[in-house]
């Protein structure tokens, strides 16, 4: 403990050992307090002057403990000091004022103000800056002009105070008439109040604006750029966001931490994540706002792995995230499938009491929906207290995705009697579920309803949905003539789904037509392509294979590579077909060859018809075996002796590799969780809880 401090708690010991003392003495050790900013002691010493002294204090004393008290945010015994006193001045009152201003307790700010007998113009900057900054902004531009009625000249502060008003109501009409009012007083030479002006121009739409005044502040300071980079990011210009940055630093000016995170945000808007990743390495001191930044930067631009690593480090650092951080470090989880990690983030939830959040705990129902485990998805739904529609989206299209299609269709109808309102996400949920279990008059009614009903338009989204369900149902000339008549053009959605339920119903026809449109829509996907190539393959019609691969090749088309991956002890691992590069590759082909002899006795035979390469039949056997998510559960058996195996492969599961799984669920007894690029799919037992329907 510093010396003066240690001195006045002795000081104030003694008055417990001698009884009441002067006032002259309380006075001294009450500005004692006050000048060593110890609230502690100025408590014990006004409890002693409660017990002892029988006369009123001085206005001076009780002040400048009700002042510490406002200051360190001691609401009840601030609260009973000022009821005791029997001569309050106005900085009495303005000491509570500051109290709930800065607390957020709006209505007792509001219940003081006006209830003082007499108002100086700090009392009036008080109220307009803690109005401005808890989200009343309406109330702190009528408080301005109450100020000027009853005679109170406007400060420096004041108009700050009044300007983030207008900037937070976007009201540019008021914002331009306290610009002329700081003109007209010769005011604008303050950077704080240049500054405000730049925030209340550039929030409100006017960049132009706020740049001119930028470019004639003379004097700027770190926040000055701060705002200007800031308002850029905000009005979509992140190139200038990064031009402006660039010329802070050629200046020799030193970023600050809302320098670094504006700037990181600008990079990824501008699709430079490595530059982030240089500007965040530089920063030595990072602070909550800058870490956050940088992790959803990484979750929103397909690094999930990199945010997951960086909030590893993040909680190293002994930052401690908020909800926001949370949610997207559980997204991360949700896209990978990690499952072990997204627990994990569950837990760091709980301690930090953010886990009953909204944010929050949408994020977690969709982990746990994207992870397999829609049982765990319902705890946290069921638990929540309070839902919107954000959350019932991710457990209907949890459900749906998971071949929960009654349960989806349910809790639908759930949501509608809880008066949730659903919106364009519900409904692809809704709409999914119907493919699924082959819906199709109740799929027609669901999407008639959501104009009819609900107010809503169909989007591309639900006309792809009803392409699909049609087309799956046999009624694809019905799926061509609905593209027809759609209210909006056909993008690469539409046609790649008339391309993959044709490639199912081995529709050659129609396939063929949805690839033209494909191949002119987006030229460089490989996907069509190969789709195509595939069902000419399957036909045997190898020459027309060949054109498209030679086709491929001419437009320069890149095949992307499939691959599985599988998470064992908060370890991933990821394999791609005849893959040899694993340290266990040995055991791991030793245990997949003795497990497809198992299946083969069981009556399991692989189907090389599906090796859609014109190669010799002990070729077609071989390449047809090795598939990524054969190996990945080979691995998965050897190494994970009890629970689920989960799996997760980039592209949909080949036919052969289905039959697969259900066989090993049903001569292994073990439950495989695998999910693909279009659903979930849950074996147990020999059956597939997609009902062989993906």
């Amino acid at each position: 403990m510093a010396a003066p401090k240690l001195r006045l708690r002795q000081a104030i010991d003694s008055l417990y050992i001698c009884g009441p003392a002067t006032h002259e003495a309380y006075t001294r050790l009450a500005l004692e307090c006050f000048r060593a900013n110890d609230v502690d002691q100025a408590k014990r010493l006004q409890s002693h002057m409660d017990i002892y002294l029988y006369q009123p204090s001085d206005s001076f004393l009780q002040n400048r403990l009700l002042h510490l008290y406002a200051k360190w945010g001691y609401i009840s015994n601030a609260r009973d000091l000022f009821d005791k006193m029997l001569h309050r001045d106005v900085f009495s009152w303005n000491a509570m004022l500051s109290l709930y201003a800065k607390s957020g307790l709006i209505e007792d700010l509001r219940a003081v103000f006006d209830n003082m007998p007499s108002r100086d113009s700090v009392s009036y900057n008080t109220v307009i800056s803690g109005f401005a900054k808890n989200g009343c902004a309406s109330k702190a531009v009528e408080a301005f002009v109450r100020m000027q009625n009853e005679g109170f000249k406007p400060t420096e502060y004041t108009h700050v105070s009044v300007l983030n008003a207008c900037a937070q109501l976007l009201d540019l009409r008021k914002g331009k008439q306290i610009h002329g009012r700081i003109v007209t007083r010769n005011l604008g030479g303050n950077v704080f109040i240049w500054n405000a002006l730049t925030d209340m121009y550039a929030k409100c739409g006017e960049i132009d604006k706020a740049r001119w005044l930028f470019d004639r502040l003379t004097h700027k300071n770190v926040v000055s750029w701060n705002l200007m980079i800031s308002a850029y990011l905000k009005n979509g210009q992140s190139k200038k966001s990064v031009d402006l940055f660039h010329e802070m630093r050629a200046l020799g000016l030193k970023p600050d931490q809302v320098t670094v995170s504006n700037i990181i945000g600008a990079y990824f808007e501008s699709g430079f994540i490595d530059k982030a990743g240089m500007i965040f390495s530089e920063i030595k001191e990072r602070d909550k706002v800058c870490w956050t930044t940088m992790i959803v930067g990484y979750a929103q631009n397909g690094k999930e792995e990199d945010a997951l690593m960086l909030f590893n480090e993040m909680l190293l650092s002994n930052v401690w995230p908020d909800g926001y951080t949370i949610s997207s470090v559980v997204s991360s989880c949700a896209k990978l499938a990690y499952l072990f990690h997204g627990q994990a983030v569950h837990g760091k939830a709980l301690v930090m009491g953010v886990d009953e959040g909204l944010l929050v705990g949408s994020a977690l129902v969709d982990m746990y929906c994207k992870c397999g485990v829609t049982a765990d998805a319902w705890i946290v739904f069921n638990t929540m207290p309070t839902r919107n529609v954000v959350s019932w989206n991710a457990m209907i299209r949890g459900y749906a995705q998971n071949g929960q299609d009654s349960e989806a269709l349910a809790l639908y109808e759930n949501m509608l009697q809880e008066d949730t309102r659903p919106d364009n996400v519900t409904y692809v949920g809704i709409l999914s579920a119907c493919i699924h279990a082959g819906l199709v008059e109740e799929g027609k009614r669901y999407f008639d309803s959501m104009n009819k009903l609900h107010g809503l338009l169909p989007t591309l989204d639900h006309f792809a949905c009803m392409i699909n369900l049609l087309g799956r149902s046999g009624c694809m000339n019905e799926a061509m003539d609905l593209i027809n008549t759609m209210p909006h053009e056909p993008n690469s959605l539409i046609w790649s789904t008339v391309l993959s339920v044709s490639a199912m119903k081995g529709d050659i026809k129609h396939a063929e037509k949805a690839a033209r449109h494909l191949f002119e829509l987006d030229p460089l996907n490989a996907g069509p392509y190969i789709m195509l190539s595939n069902m000419y393959a399957s036909c045997g019609r190898w020459k027309d294979v060949a054109s498209m691969r030679s086709l491929m090749k001419t437009k320069n088309v890149k095949k992307f590579a499939a691959y599985s991956w599988i998470e064992i002890d908060n370890e991933v691992h990821k394999f791609v077909a005849d893959d040899r590069t694993h340290p266990d590759t040995k055991i791991i082909y030793e245990a997949l060859q003795g497990l497809i002899r198992k299946l083969q006795k069981a009556g399991f035979s692989p189907n090389t018809n599906l090796v859609l390469h014109d190669v010799g039949e002990e070729e077609k056997l071989e390449s047809i075996c090795y598939h990524s998510e054969k190996i990945a559960l080979a691995f998965g058996l050897i190494k994970k002796h009890h629970g689920p195996i989960r799996i997760i492969k980039n592209i949909r599961v080949c036919g052969d590799c289905h039959v697969f799984m259900k066989f090993v669920s049903k001569i292994t007894g073990r439950q495989i969780i695998l999910r693909d690029s279009n659903r979930f799919h849950h074996f147990g037992a020999g059956k597939c809880s997609c009902n062989d329907y993906w």
